[in-house]
């Protein structure tokens, strides 16, 4: 199992540490309530360096991420990121969702997601020789650290460091080498996988607990992987192994995610899966993915993982991921439906399969009806 590069660090905060896909995480400072509501009404830093930081140079690295994914990489422009956009198996299937940082045509950067660094890795290595594509591959994984800095106070912390000028970034913009206080950054991009304002940072592991330390310093509260799953929850934020992955046994097609954001243009071609994409868009699609809120009279219940999807006692599909959201003061959550019941507000039931049920309704994404900014 890896460990995250500012361990030590976390260790003294009080983290409590789990298994999150090969490695060993902050979970929890506090309580995973009270950092969600920090990022939510205010501001938190997270230590997110269990997921990859990839780099790729050469002639053909469009090439290889056009052949890749379903989104036209090529209207990216340099200095911004390109996403989320899906890469996809030969069924259809989703291996990972990701961004792209854009430096120039020849050179990209990604933060693929912890469970699929090395085969995301592997599925470009098969494109780059079944292709003869001049491109050359980077696992930076362990030489950066990578943090979030998330909330609606975000832009004041960065103020009180001294680095006003990120107040310009766009949404999706970053810039390379810049130096906050005492440390170097060598990426810093306006992002996050919260719904809130934000930023994402790539450090040295040395330059990385420096800026953490000087963040904390300024009063912001440290916040554990759990609060991000239940943000992204709130948000309809989708996760691999929860909502998507590999195996047509198991997932419907990547457009059953029903995931937004531009993620799929439909006049792409050439991409891999797409000749099983495009069957699915036109035989129509069996599973569609909703987002779940139980009803005050269930308002304790929490939609889990596996649990069933009950209209009048016929099992019409099942929930990838669920939380108690903070936000809402309910169990929340997301799942698969057969579509001929995807009717936005039409009341369900939510059933462990062990006897105990909750009453539910269909809501759209997201389930907070705020914007993502990324």
């Amino acid at each position: 199992m890896y460990n995250v590069h500012l361990q030590d660090l976390h260790q003294k905060l009080n983290a409590s540490f789990g298994e999150f896909a090969g490695w060993n995480v902050p979970m929890i400072y506090t309580s995973t309530m009270e950092e969600h509501l920090a990022v939510r009404k205010s501001v938190g830093i997270f230590d997110i360096s269990h997921m990859g930081r990839l780099k790729i140079i050469g002639k053909d690295s469009l090439n290889l991420l056009e052949k890749a994914f379903t989104k036209k990489i090529y209207k990216t422009k340099e200095n911004f990121m390109s996403g989320p956009t899906l890469a996809l198996n030969e069924y259809a299937r989703v291996i990972d969702d990701e961004m792209w940082y854009k430096i120039n045509d020849e050179e990209w950067l990604a933060v693929p997601n912890a469970a699929t660094r090395e085969r995301i890795i592997n599925h470009f290595k098969y494109i780059i020789e079944k292709n003869k594509f001049n491109v050359e591959i980077k696992d930076l994984t362990f030489d950066y650290a990578l943090l979030a800095l998330q909330g609606p106070e975000s832009q004041n912390i960065m103020d009180k460091l001294g680095a006003s000028w990120t107040s310009s970034l766009k949404p999706l913009e970053f810039r390379l080498n810049e130096k906050i206080k005492d440390s170097n950054i060598f990426l810093i991009s306006r992002s996050g996988w919260t719904g809130e304002d934000g930023f994402e940072i790539w450090a040295s592991p040395k330059d990385a607990e420096k800026f953490y330390n000087n963040i904390i310093k300024e009063g912001v509260k440290p916040i554990g992987i759990a609060a991000r799953d239940t943000l992204r929850i709130e948000m309809g934020f989708v996760l691999g192994g929860n909502e998507y992955g590999e195996d047509p046994l198991k997932y419907p097609c990547a457009l059953s995610l029903k995931y937004g954001m531009g993620a799929i243009d439909w006049e792409k071609s050439g991409y891999i899966g797409e000749e099983s994409l495009r069957s699915c868009r036109k035989e129509g699609l069996r599973w569609i993915r909703i987002g779940i809120e139980m009803k005050k009279s269930s308002a304790r219940f929490i939609p889990r993982h596996g649990y069933r999807i009950i209209i009048d006692d016929i099992d019409v599909g099942w929930v990838t991921s669920g939380t108690y959201s903070p936000i809402l003061e309910k169990g929340v959550g997301m799942g698969y439906i057969d579509t001929r019941y995807s009717i936005t507000g039409e009341p369900i039931t939510i059933s462990d399969g062990k006897g105990r049920t909750g009453e539910a309704k269909i809501s759209e994404f997201p389930l907070i009806k705020k914007k993502a900014n990324a």
